[in-house]
């Protein structure tokens, strides 16, 4: 089995930085794609940014690009969701995911097999 746990979520002011990070841990695999997704309050979730095991390729959402950046570090199983200049509109639920088949970056929630709890982002003015 495997298990993400997210953290680093907490109330910021616009304009703002924070890291978010995603744990891996239980089964161990040798390719896989990390998402991070979010849901604002009473929205769909939507895609924000995944990231090939090895970091070679990274897919941006459109409502964050140029603002959040993906990494992963293999060594610490850990992936990391990078934002920057935060806006109010980025006020949401983070979640991390994970598709054990590796291959391309999906944008759709519904690839994903594996899921962390969440943490709050909430960015005021």
């Amino acid at each position: 089995q495997v298990q993400l746990a997210e953290s680093g979520g907490g109330l910021v002011q616009a304009g703002d930085s924070l890291r978010l990070s995603c744990v891996l841990s239980g089964r161990t695999l040798s390719t896989y794609i990390m998402g991070w997704f979010r849901q604002p309050p009473g929205k769909e979730r939507e895609f924000v940014a995944g990231i090939r095991w090895n970091g070679d390729v990274t897919r941006i959402g459109d409502a964050v690009k140029g603002r959040f950046t993906i990494s992963v570090d293999n060594a610490k199983n850990t992936a990391y969701l990078e934002m920057n200049s935060l806006k109010l509109e980025d006020t949401a639920v983070y979640y991390c995911a994970l598709d054990p088949r590796g291959g391309w970056i999906s944008t759709l929630d519904k690839t994903y097999q594996y899921w962390g709890q969440g943490t709050q982002v909430t960015v005021s003015s």
